[in-house]
């Protein structure tokens, strides 16, 4: 069934199981046709594993047709410059040394965990899931998000608006090219000021004030 409408919720931990291992088998679904159970497996655990150890201080959005199954899935992450983010694990990039912004800088984000359904025709599913990500950035207006982009992904982004720094060489992730990117409010404000109605007003408030209270007596500027 080709499924073109869909609801936004947060994941809850008793379903970091499902995620990782939606956001592993539509990785490969879309970029790679030869893979091993095994290779499925052992991927599936790791990036639970990861979320495991990210979830405290993160928030994963994920759309969902009636049903309940995941659509899409997106996750953002910030950062108390302690937890090593995948960028570091993937690439051996040192956020610090590749950000330079501003002075005003004063909030780093992961964003990660991008996938959707390959036969999904919502067409808005994309947009939604980026609006979410980034309302944290936008709505503060003084931070930069990271995050580890497919190639074929990257160009999409930036035909709809979204401006990315290229930080680094590509590398073979999860059944495609891997490329590491920065985003600033000023790169991301377009796209998200166009695009924010797709969620609601109040869930965009949530998502910002939600993520910043459960973290604002960690994170120092």
């Amino acid at each position: 069934m080709i499924i073109t409408q869909s609801y936004l919720e947060r994941l809850e931990l008793d379903q970091l199981t499902e995620l990782a291992k939606f956001v592993v088998e539509e990785n490969f679904s879309h970029h790679c046709e030869d893979v091993t159970t095994t290779e499925l497996v052992n991927d599936t655990q790791e990036v639970y594993d990861e979320e495991l150890n990210y979830f405290k201080d993160s928030e994963i959005f994920v759309a969902k047709d009636f049903s309940g199954n995941i659509q899409g899935s997106i996750r953002v992450i910030k950062w108390d410059y302690k937890v090593r983010l995948p960028i570091q694990k993937i690439f051996d990039i040192d956020p610090l040394s590749v950000l330079n912004y501003s002075e005003k800088l004063s909030s780093v984000w992961h964003i990660g965990r991008f996938a959707t359904r390959k036969n999904s025709q919502d067409r808005t599913l994309f947009k939604r899931l980026m609006v979410c990500a980034i309302a944290p950035i936008c709505e503060q207006k003084n931070g930069v998000a990271l995050a580890e982009c497919d190639s074929k992904l990257l160009r999409i982004m930036n035909l709809l608006g979204i401006k990315t720094d290229i930080i680094g060489a590509s590398v073979n992730y999860l059944g495609s090219e891997t490329i590491p990117i920065a985003m600033s409010y000023e790169g991301l404000k377009e796209f998200y000021y166009n695009n924010k109605y797709l969620v609601t007003a109040q869930y965009v408030d949530e998502i910002s004030s939600q993520i910043f209270d459960n973290t604002e007596h960690v994170y120092k500027a």
